[in-house]
């Protein structure tokens, strides 16, 4: 992974966390330092990277004290590095992949409900190079710590550990987004987007007439055509989307500016 593809991905996600707008001056940044002791007691007895990203500043303001240890890097390694050592070590292939559905998955939190935004996780398994030069495994879930009074996503967790998975070291990234209030999965080895979905024009006409309101039955008569014909391309637009329902069919290929 080269010093442009990173900071072009940087830059990728600077540009959409733009969209929220946040009043500073009423964030209690105490938040941060009452989860910190939590934060470090994950990190010790898990053996994990934990670090939190903060929507606001653009910037980690929680990284735990192993960063790079779980690689075998040294401390001096790590800061030779700067705030690019993780991105930097990831498999080229994986980078790319992560990158899309990160941001895809941004996407798709704008359009939750403040309560859908702090009951999903995103959990990945990439490959990453260690200090001895070797790909290895790892697994990192991602999920919403603090939502701020507006309900912008601000404070998000990682948390970064050596995958039991070290099998298939040829395989790539695999990634699923997970209610874990309700046990949904959905999989996201490619998240939908502009170039890898494309609806049809009457896949777009009927999701438009669903986003509008109507039912299946109303738009049977407005466009002349069955029943069975409409349900059959509102299940084919859900599955193209790898969503559970129609109303999440539309929130989708909304952000994602399908419709």
């Amino acid at each position: 992974m080269t010093e442009e593809d990173v900071i072009n991905f940087n830059n990728a996600y600077l540009q959409i966390m733009s969209q929220q707008t946040f009043e500073t001056e009423k964030i209690d940044y105490s938040v941060i330092d009452r989860h910190a002791p939590v934060l470090h007691s994950i990190a010790r007895i898990s053996n994990a990277v934990v670090s939190v990203f903060d929507f606001s500043k653009k910037q980690h303001v929680f990284n735990s004290s192993n960063l790079g240890e779980i690689l075998g890097y040294t401390p001096e390694q790590v800061r030779a590095s700067g705030n690019q050592f993780i991105d930097s070590k990831i498999h080229p292939e994986d980078f790319g992949m992560l990158a899309q559905i990160g941001l895809s998955t941004f996407k798709l939190f704008f359009s939750f409900s403040e309560d859908e935004k702090l009951n999903h996780k995103l959990v990945s398994e990439f490959r990453i190079l260690n200090a001895a030069g070797k790909y290895i495994r790892v697994i990192e879930q991602q999920h919403v710590l603090e939502l701020d009074h507006l309900g912008n996503l601000w404070l998000a967790l990682s948390i970064l550990d050596i995958s039991p998975n070290q099998q298939n070291l040829n395989e790539g990234l695999k990634s699923e987004l997970i209610n874990f209030r309700t046990g949904k999965i959905i999989l996201i080895n490619r998240m939908p987007d502009e170039l890898a979905v494309q609806l049809t024009r009457r896949e777009k006409e009927i999701l438009n007439l669903v986003k509008s309101g109507l039912l299946s039955k109303e738009i049977s008569d407005k466009l002349a055509i069955s029943l069975h014909t409409v349900n059959t391309y509102r299940q084919k637009v859900i599955g193209k989307l790898g969503v559970n329902n129609s109303m999440e069919a539309v929130m989708l290929a909304t952000r994602l500016g399908l419709i």
